[in-house]
């Protein structure tokens, strides 16, 4: 078998496989676990966001939790004006339609992106990681700081968004939104990395100064990337919200995107599929090992230390037979 017939079966499978699972969970009496297959599709969306820039355009962002938390606060903020009737900045009162919120979330990560991106891209290496925890870290305390949505305590929601022809309060039918979000985000970030814009994200990445040279700035094409990457990350934040129906400043501290980079380490940088497989082996061991015991933290760590060791591009790239460029 051809690594491409390997990797498209494998990915075929896969997708297989999440289709599938509700009604698999169901007859089994299961059903608990869609939530937590949703959660999971959820990070795996970070995950592939995220990769987005690290395995595409070799830029470690330790502060993508901001978007994430910002994307959830929009949709909390929003849900608790509904819920109060209040106005939101005085002119209008908030909504629980997903049509609305989603959107917004999105609009709103993707202008905080600009931001980020445009003072953090003028930087590079352990500087870019760095500029990109401490702007993170400013919008954590920034959230913290407004008592009128909960400070450290946060938000409640009083139900899901609703969308309409659709009962988000269905966890089935909340898993499959999830999934059609994943799907939708894969293609348009692989549309993207097999572009003219992609290849020279990717150029600079190898040579960034020879890029310079050749007469190709990549600042442009480095801050677009790096905002796509904002909005899906703002979107799993909206999503998350949903699923939990509670929004924290846990939603932004540093110590999540240390976890959503661990995420798109196991399954492997510079494979956008891989962060589903990074996403299901550490929320997938969480799972497993919490319900047995109190110390699963220690065993867990122990997993993930062998797990990159034994597979040192990554669970994706293991299956597949390859390594990331």
């Amino acid at each position: 078998m051809t690594r491409l017939n390997r990797q498209s079966l494998i990915i075929g499978l896969t997708f297989l496989v999440l289709a599938v699972l509700p009604p698999l969970l169901s007859a089994i009496d299961q059903s608990y676990y869609v939530s937590i297959a949703s959660k999971i599709l959820i990070y795996a969306l970070v995950g592939i966001s995220l990769d987005l820039i690290i395995g595409q355009a070799g830029l470690v962002s330790f502060g993508h939790a901001a978007f994430f938390g910002m994307g959830g606060y929009v949709c909390g903020v929003l849900s608790h004006h509904s819920a109060n009737d209040l106005l939101v900045f005085s002119v209008f009162t908030g909504t629980n339609n997903a049509l609305i919120s989603w959107p917004l979330a999105v609009l709103v990560c993707m202008v905080l992106g600009i931001i980020i991106g445009v003072i953090s891209l003028r930087t590079t290496g352990v500087y870019f990681i760095m500029i990109t925890l401490a702007l993170a870290q400013m919008v954590y305390f920034l959230i913290i700081s407004i008592p009128q949505y909960g400070g450290e305590d946060g938000l409640s929601l009083w139900t899901r968004n609703k969308l309409p022809g659709l009962n988000l309060q269905d966890d089935t039918q909340f898993y499959y939104i999830c999934l059609a979000w994943v799907i939708i985000y894969l293609l348009i970030a692989h549309k993207l990395i097999y572009s003219s814009l992609g290849l020279m994200i990717k150029g600079a990445k190898l040579n960034h100064q020879r890029l310079i040279a050749l007469g190709h700035p990549p600042f442009k094409a480095q801050l677009m990337i790096f905002v796509l990457s904002a909005m899906g990350s703002g979107l799993a934040g909206a999503l998350m919200v949903n699923l939990t129906q509670y929004v924290s400043p846990d939603y932004l501290h540093w110590s999540l995107s240390g976890k959503f980079l661990v995420i798109v380490i196991l399954g492997g940088i510079g494979f956008l599929f891989g962060g589903l497989y990074g996403a299901l082996i550490l929320l997938g061991l969480e799972e497993i090992l919490s319900s047995y015991t109190d110390h699963w933290h220690f065993i867990l760590g122990i997993a993930l230390v062998i797990i990159v060791l034994t597979s040192k591009s990554g669970l994706y790239a293991s299956l597949v037979g390859r390594k990331a460029t």
